[in-house]
């Protein structure tokens, strides 16, 4: 039964899932943030670090310094102010008590000085001081070389520690007034030694050269072993690591020379079987010709000689591909224009008709690079004949270092063909792919080709890819290390 009122409306309880959900991504947010104002090199990583700690040790060290030297001006402070007020005091209380006011105003006072005769003390509006200083001025009555008979009957001082304000009141033995001394003294000031920023200056250049050679000679092995590990990827046969330094860097080079014994032991291995596959393959392939040769029916004699003829070929490209030829020709210079020129004419020298569909899209530039002569012009006319076999052409541009990625020369193939399906583009350089559109029986392709023009350019540090050009045709772009 309603009671008249409007029942209370519940809502609904935040649901904690969602600020851990927000918090989470907060974190993730920052993290990232993080990742990507940190430097990309390990040594600029390791400099920051050791730099960063060694100035919040340096900050800890400044800090001890500072509240040691603040705590030695201070006590110099409170010397040296109550020397000169008991100094003032001296002074009016060996003055007559009738020219004691004409002493006071005479009085050259230092800065922040004021100094009255007063008929009680004028502490009241300062808190007490504190034992240290009471006792301070007392010690200094009694370095103060004057009569005993003349020290003040009673000594009040008060302090306002936020106004850096002090008053010292203090009896005199012959009248009835006070001699009341208000002073300011300012706060320790930690650079007032001109020598102070010139020295944390000098500490802190010292410090980052000193972290940024240790640093580079700490991740030299790192660059080493990297150099090293390219080297490997472009020659099998590539020099072993020096086994020296330390533990952690000479444990890291054994692992590594070993490796490549390995890796080399491996392609060696390989090698050798697929030698021995294409020798014993030869022969029967020899003797099968030999009795081809007795089939009477000159249809099926000619598609088994064919047969044989394919079978043949495909064995050789696989004995190139396995043998790597390109591993053991040494790196000498070469003129990359030069080379490709002579591809380019050797590839019409057997088909004219081809010759204003075959050159240079312009004069090539002189570039000289380090290769391997045999293999590069391998890898170069397997490119260029694909080009003219299944484009109806090729035409070459020749991009230095300077016009393309600065570290590496840039050989663009180009043909007008039908070019090759988006899923083809990358999966015809592996071994034995051929795409039926465009590579079948009747051109005598094995599906080898394009595989031993990768695998020679990457010997050499570079690279190949494909891509369709518009409206049509095919883009081959080679990278070479200049």
């Amino acid at each position: 039964m309603s009671n008249g009122s409007d029942p209370a409306v519940s809502k609904p309880a935040p649901d904690p899932r969602g600020w851990m959900a927000a918090l989470r991504s907060l974190g993730r947010l920052l993290r990232n943030v993080a990742f990507a104002l940190l430097p990309r090199s390990l040594a600029a990583r390791t400099a920051l670090v050791l730099l960063t700690g060694l100035g919040v040790v340096q900050a800890a060290g400044l800090a001890i310094h500072a509240l040691d030297r603040i705590n030695l001006d201070r006590a110099e402070q409170e010397r040296e102010t109550g020397m000169r007020v008991v100094a003032i005091y001296r002074s009016i209380v060996e003055t007559d008590p009738g020219q004691r006011d004409n002493e006071v105003a005479r009085m050259r006072l230092p800065n922040g000085f004021k100094v009255s005769l007063t008929p009680g003390p004028q502490t009241a509006d300062l808190d007490p001081a504190s034992l240290q200083m009471q006792h301070a001025m007392r010690s200094n009555l009694q370095m103060m070389p004057f009569p005993m008979h003349l020290h003040p009957t009673q000594v009040m001082a008060g302090a306002n520690h936020g106004e850096h304000r002090f008053g010292v009141s203090m009896h005199l033995p012959d009248e009835s007034r006070w001699v009341s001394i208000v002073f300011r003294v300012p706060p320790p000031n930690l650079f007032s030694s001109p020598t102070f920023p010139i020295a944390f200056t000098l500490m802190i250049v010292a410090t980052g050269i000193l972290t940024n050679w240790a640093v580079r000679r700490l991740t030299a092995p790192v660059r080493t072993l990297a150099a090293a590990a390219e080297a490997l990827g472009r020659d099998v046969n590539a020099s072993p690591l020096p086994e020296d330094g330390p533990l952690e860097v000479r444990t890291a080079a054994i692992a590594f020379n070993t490796m490549a014994t390995r890796i080399r032991r491996f392609v060696t291995d390989r090698t050798l079987l697929l030698t021995a596959i294409g020798h014993d393959l030869r022969t029967p392939i020899t003797r099968l010709k030999l009795r081809s040769e007795f089939i009477e029916d000159d249809e099926l004699r000619r598609k088994f000689t064919a047969d044989l003829d394919e079978l043949e070929a495909m064995v050789s490209a696989t004995l190139a591909f396995g043998r790597d030829s390109a591993n053991r020709e040494p790196l000498v210079p070469l003129d990359l224009a030069a080379l490709l020129s002579t591809i380019l004419d050797e590839a019409v020298d057997g088909r004219p008709d081809i010759t204003n569909q075959v050159g240079f899209a312009v004069e090539p530039p002189v570039v000289i690079i380090k290769a391997r002569s045999l293999a590069l012009k391998r890898a170069l006319a397997n490119l260029i004949g694909n080009a003219i076999v299944y484009g109806g052409g090729a035409v070459v541009t020749l991009k230095p270092a300077q016009e393309a990625h600065g570290d590496y020369v840039t050989v663009l193939i180009e043909d007008d063909g039908p070019g090759l399906a988006g899923s083809d583009l990358e999966r015809v350089f592996e071994p034995f792919v051929r795409v039926e559109a465009s590579r079948n029986r009747e051109t005598g392709g094995t599906g080898l080709g394009l595989a031993i023009a990768r695998n020679i350019i990457r010997g050499h540090g570079g690279d190949i890819t494909l891509v369709n050009r518009v409206p049509n045709g095919l883009r081959a772009t080679v990278t070479l290390l200049a």
